[in-house]
């Protein structure tokens, strides 16, 4: 399976406009060669380089499997977009772009596509957290793609 952005290349930094500095607006994503027994997607976006610990950007989960991307923007919060987003660590729902720390270095923010064998993730409660979608779906993960872009401060 792999996972790719028009809007960066592998390792490249993030463009302003999909972090905090800019517009907060998620990525285009796109990807291909999901298993066949594909039943849904979720994908991921996190910075394990925070001073804390990882942090939680983004979880969006139940893509239909017919799905071979998402749109730049489709983080925005609100219903109807046949997908659920998770409780990100900025306490919101939906996308919340690299914001690290100024004068902390460089940070890696990890997207990563997981390919699941059920149609619906099974969560503990009607908002979970990104953490919590991603614990739930790595019972039911039957692929990974990841794509690591750059952002600094």
């Amino acid at each position: 399976m792999r996972l790719r952005s028009p809007a960066f290349a592998e390792q490249a930094e993030i463009p302003k406009k999909f972090t905090c500095d800019g517009e907060n607006v998620s990525p285009a994503l796109e990807w291909e060669g999901a298993p066949a027994q594909t039943k849904s997607f979720v994908l991921l976006c996190d910075d394990p380089d925070a001073p804390a610990g990882i942090w939680r950007h983004w979880a969006v989960y139940d893509l239909s499997p017919r799905n071979s991307g998402l749109p730049e923007g489709a983080g925005r919060p609100g219903p109807g977009r046949g997908y659920s987003q998770a409780i990100n660590d900025f306490d919101r729902s939906g996308y919340g772009g690299p914001c690290p720390p100024p004068r902390h270095g460089v940070h890696h923010y990890r997207f990563r596509l997981l390919a699941l064998s059920v149609p619906a993730l099974r969560v503990p409660r009607a908002d979970p957290t990104c953490e919590e979608v991603e614990q739930a779906a790595k019972s039911a993960a039957l692929a990974e793609a990841l794509l690591i872009g750059t952002y600094q401060r």
